[in-house]
């Protein structure tokens, strides 16, 4: 019996270590995932959703460390110098789904490349910065773009030809 037990703990202590080991080498700082983007490794479907920008998305992770609800956002690529403008803006847009979905506004979010973590800080100027991108984008949305040629030829093999008020043939 006393066997039996001890081989329960030995080898419930073998799972832990093994966890433990499995995180370290994901380069996820410690905390539980709460949240793994269903194309990645589960069949849980849940898109992120701000109805006041009209964001939506998943990120890769979302991990709750203590009182922390931090999006994580994996990249193949070894990490830059310096994160990518866009990798910035992608993660700051994950920070915010974070805060309207978890009501709890993230500190920071990161970017996990495929040699190193890089942390990045949800502060209020990249705040400002997102929502900025999300006016130009509706701005340019709302606009119809122009003619981007003057060759005939290219007109008229366009699908959008009998739509268009600039048709060249």
């Amino acid at each position: 019996m006393l066997t039996a037990i001890l081989g329960v703990l030995l080898a419930g202590l073998l799972v832990l270590w093994g966890s433990e080991r499995l995180r370290q080498g994901t380069g996820l700082p410690a905390g539980r995932i709460i949240f793994i983007d269903a194309n990645r490794l589960t069949a849980v479907d849940r898109t992120l959703y701000d109805p006041a920008l009209g964001l939506a998305g998943r990120p890769d992770f979302v991990l709750r460390d203590h009182h922390q609800i931090i999006p994580v956002e994996v990249k193949s690529a070894p990490a830059p110098a310096a994160p990518y403008e866009a990798h910035r803006l992608q993660l700051a847009a994950y920070c915010r789904l974070v805060e309207v979905t978890y009501g709890s506004r993230p500190t920071h979010g990161i970017l996990r490349y495929a040699d190193r973590s890089l942390a990045v800080d949800y502060s209020h100027a990249l705040e400002a910065e997102l929502r900025r991108l999300v006016d130009q984008v509706r701005v340019s949305r709302s606009r119809t773009p122009g003619r981007s040629h003057e060759l005939p030829e290219r007109c008229r093999a366009c699908g959008f030809r009998p739509h268009c008020d600039e048709s060249l043939v």
